[in-house]
């Protein structure tokens, strides 16, 4: 029992190598992507260029209707997806950032000229200085490109039938399309829910596979950058070592908290979650679920060894049950 427990989960908890755990000898450094939302700016350079490198077919070009998504959530076509909310401005934020006086003076009003006459045109009325505007409401936008976590201890993986989801030598997971049985256990499985079988356009190969991000395998076993780290202009999204990354994520805290961002956290870096820890994972600047992230995952098969062992208690009872009336039935 312990050896079949040990190849449909390998470990499922603690704090591990997926790479060796996988069976990999000395492989190289994991890999993973650290992302700052702090600088992102809702490009969709990244969605862009990991469509274009992974041949992913388009998933709607027209607008959600919440706010500037036009992809909504991350799937079988949606490998990347850049999240915008549009948020009330803390108190605290508002108060250190007043609105600025734009209002001319002096000389700075002569020079300026006369002031300019109404011909009836479309107004250039900047927002909140009409008449009748009503009163503005600080915002601000926390945007953030989403991704599969890759996760230490995956849950996708303990439950693939086939074998088709993999840990790499790079600690990353994929999923091997070829030997992909549609089944879709990995959906239910992901406690992020990532990942999901494709269902269009006909003609696809991947049609009825699951797909998701790969973290580019082809282009790390090359030594290239992933594609969507590639194309950030930001550095929002940072590609490399992942325990350098940690480190670097964990600066990079300290300065926006001292900058006056009392809400920034840290997501998915910690080897003691529920996931034990991910190959992707974030700063954040306010608590995970206003990103649609949930709070506190937890790897979805942690307790297969505790039900397998239940499941072969409850079995031994019943054919002991069996055998007890059988027994007893022969001597009447």
């Amino acid at each position: 029992m312990s050896a079949f427990l040990s190849g449909l989960g390998r470990s499922f908890f603690g704090d591990v190598d997926p790479a060796e755990d996988g069976g990999y000898e000395d492989p190289p450094p994991r890999k993973g992507f650290f992302t700052d939302t702090s600088v992102c700016i809702g490009c969709k350079a990244c969605e862009v260029a990991c469509k274009e490198w992974n041949l992913i077919p388009e998933d709607g070009v027209g607008l959600t209707g919440n706010s500037y998504d036009n992809t909504g959530q991350l799937g079988a076509s949606t490998w990347r997806h850049v999240a915008f909310i549009e948020q009330e401005v803390p108190a605290h934020l508002a108060a250190a950032s007043p609105v600025p006086d734009t209002t001319l003076h002096g000389s700075d009003a002569a020079a300026a000229g006369p002031a300019p006459v109404d011909l009836g045109l479309p107004t250039t009325t900047l927002p909140g200085e009409a008449d009748d505007a009503a009163e503005p409401t600080d915002f601000r936008w926390l945007m953030e490109s989403d991704v599969c976590k890759h996760c230490t201890h995956a849950a996708c993986l303990d439950v693939c039938p086939t074998g088709a989801l993999a840990h790499t030598e790079f600690g990353t997971v994929v999923v091997q399309s070829d030997i992909c049985n549609g089944c879709g256990y990995c959906v239910s499985a992901c406690p992020y829910g990532v990942i999901e079988r494709r269902s269009g356009p006909a003609g696809d190969p991947a049609v009825g596979v699951a797909q998701k991000c790969t973290l580019c395998y082809d282009r790390l076993t090359e030594g290239m950058t992933p594609a969507c780290a590639k194309a950030c202009p930001t550095d929002s999204i940072q590609f490399g070592d992942l325990d350098e990354l940690r480190e670097r994520a964990v600066g990079r805290l300290d300065e926006l908290v001292e900058a006056g961002e009392p809400r920034a956290q840290l997501y998915g870096h910690d080897s003691r979650n529920g996931v034990g820890g991910t190959g992707a994972f974030f700063l954040l600047l306010d608590d995970p679920e206003v990103y649609g992230l949930p709070p506190d995952p937890v790897v979805t098969t942690r307790r297969a060894p505790a039900m397998w062992r239940q499941a072969g208690l409850a079995a031994a009872t019943l054919l002991g049950g069996a055998v007890a009336a059988f027994a007893t039935g022969g001597r009447g």
